[in-house]
């Protein structure tokens, strides 16, 4: 005789069925066929041991098949005598609870509950459906009746560290002499511990070496508490450079990030979805848009950087979804042909951020990544080509996105950003940067003007490497995280920003009696280690929200295309 399933298993089934393939999938378009309504046959449910059997036998069965499986083949033959008729549906190997993966502050309610039904103890473990609730009651009273049958309860972490050293303490361990206890901490050896030579290193951006740089001096944070205004520098008598890291400070995660990751889950939405009713882009709540800036200011929690960051320049540039799929087939394409620009890619991919794991392997997953981006960005604007201060760049989005959205978001800083006067050849984009940089330093601080003209000092001459790879080489990895953050928001103003920071910072270095060319040009080419980020970052965001400074800066761009139309840039800069 043959059995049909009842409608709770065949709902169970499905629905565990249809959130391991997708809603939109094409295993789900297979399971959500017109043949299995005749399944749903709630008055020819037997109520005897037998039944029971043969259902936990079948559910358990087409739960260990590979999906898609069409519905109309649930049926049962025979019975499974290996199956014991007095398990739990759900205590079957192989069946995972959805519910039991779905945190407690944010627990989505289950398809199968309706309205009016009781819901069942969390002890019991079931879904609150018809069928399965019989089965808990049966199950209630099998173990009242038989308190051997009861299950033990789960121990607390505390409990089983003590009942684990009880069993130590009485299993006496005769050892050799010499071999080393198991429960001691084991030393690492000098081969292992020569990949972490560094405090730098960091799990969540998986750098084992800090950067080898000559000099690390500390950007320090008493002159960021002072607005930029017009000052006059003191008397000589600060010393020319300050004094030098021995090493990078250890690296630790913000203080509130928990807190910050909560508030951009309640502020970021879903946009669009793929087939898998996976996010592919998000957008802000409505309402929310005037508390981004803020956000983005205090720092972007790294769970959120990849999705707030497609977003942003989504923002920037108004590129699409539809867009960024049509460069990733473009990306794809561009695989296939030559360019000129492979020799010089493969000579700088492995000197590109290589101390991080993901580069460090050669001709390794990531360095194959990073060359293919750049190989196909090269053919994307012959102008442009290649430039070295792209690979820091594409580095890393790599990241936080796949090869082909790191390709979108290149064309995007290239097209939107104005990367591409940056990159071009003569890099007018970054001449542009220098002079805004130099009539700011000139209204503010005269006197370090003053002082780079004395020395001879060009503003080429230590700003290009910043303005060329975004400050990707010159500040420690996570602060750039923090100024690309603002940057990906504002724009490339940001940069002339940070650039005015630090010379704001060693102001007094600069116009000290002591100072002289090498002096000051070494300072300006160090590695800077912020002293707090957050007075730094908040100092950037104060400099650009001034209204009439974000004017001027507008009207000296204008005035810098009027000196290179009538050719006299070469004689505007320092």
């Amino acid at each position: 005789m043959k059995y049909r399933l009842s409608s709770t298993v065949i709902r169970f089934l499905l629905h565990g069925r249809l959130s391991s393939a997708g809603r939109g999938s094409p295993q789900a378009a297979d399971i959500r066929d017109d043949d299995r309504l005749d399944l749903l046959d709630v008055r020819r449910r037997p109520a005897s041991q037998g039944a029971r059997r043969h259902r936990a036998a079948v559910l358990h069965r087409l739960w260990r098949t590979q999906p898609p499986f069409s519905a109309t083949a649930v049926h049962i033959a025979h019975a499974l005598p290996q199956l014991p008729h007095k398990r739990n549906l759900l205590a079957l190997p192989g069946i995972d609870h959805p519910a039991s993966h779905s945190s407690s502050t944010s627990r989505a309610p289950s398809p199968l509950r309706q309205r009016g039904r009781r819901r069942l103890p969390r002890s019991q473990h079931v879904r609150p459906a018809r069928g399965i609730r019989r089965q808990g009651r049966w199950l209630r009273r099998r173990r009242r009746a038989h308190p051997r049958t009861r299950r033990p309860q789960p121990l607390e972490p505390a409990q089983r560290i003590r009942r684990t050293r009880r069993r130590h303490r009485k299993v006496q361990v005769t050892r050799p002499q010499g071999a080393r206890d198991p429960r001691q901490r084991r030393q690492v050896s000098p081969s292992l511990a020569a990949l972490w030579p560094s405090p730098y290193h960091h799990p969540r951006y998986g750098f084992f070496a800090g950067p080898s740089h000559d000099r690390l001096v500390l950007l320090a944070s008493s002159p960021l508490l002072k607005r930029l205004a017009p000052v006059r520098a003191p008397s000589g008598t600060a010393p020319a450079s300050p004094p030098a890291l021995s090493s990078l400070p250890p690296t630790r995660p913000p203080p509130k990030e928990t807190g910050r990751i909560a508030k951009w889950m309640r502020m970021m939405v879903p946009l669009t979805r793929d087939a898998g009713a996976n996010v592919v882009t998000w957008c802000v709540k409505q309402g929310k848009e005037a508390k981004l800036r803020r956000r983005v200011y205090k720092g972007i929690p790294d769970a959120w950087r990849g999705a707030s960051w497609d977003y942003m320049m989504e923002r920037y540039s108004s590129l699409g979804a539809r867009e960024v799929d049509a460069l990733a087939r473009e990306y794809t394409d561009a695989l296939d042909k030559p360019s000129t620009y492979d020799v010089q890619i493969d000579l700088d991919v492995p000197r590109t951020i290589s101390g991080h794991i993901m580069f460090r392997t050669r001709y390794g997953a990531g360095q194959r990544s990073l060359f293919h981006v750049l190989h196909s960005f090269s053919l994307r604007c012959p102008k442009c080509g290649y430039v070295q201060g792209m690979g820091p760049i594409a580095a890393t989005l790599l990241c936080y996105f796949d090869p082909a959205r790191v390709y979108a978001a290149l064309v995007r800083l290239h097209d939107a950003y104005t990367l591409h006067t940056v990159f071009s050849p003569g890099f007018p984009g970054l001449l542009e940067a220098i002079y805004v940089q130099e009539r700011i330093t000139q209204q503010m601080m005269p006197d370090v003007f003053d002082a780079f003209r004395r020395h001879m000092i060009s503003t080429t001459s230590y700003a290009t490497k910043w303005y060329i790879t975004l400050f990707s080489n010159s500040v420690p990895f996570q602060t750039q995280l923090r100024l690309w953050d603002a940057f990906l928001l504002e724009g490339y103003d940001v940069f002339v920003a940070v650039a005015v920071a630090i010379v704001w910072v060693y102001r007094d270095q600069i116009t000290s009696s002591t100072a002289n060319f090498e002096t000051v040009l070494s300072l300006l080419s160090s590695f800077f280690v912020p002293e707090d980020e957050d007075v730094l970052m908040n100092w950037i965001g104060r400099t650009l929200g001034d209204k009439k400074l974000r004017a001027s800066m507008r009207g000296w761009k204008e005035e810098w295309r009027g000196l290179v139309a009538a050719g006299k840039e070469g004689t505007a800069l320092l």
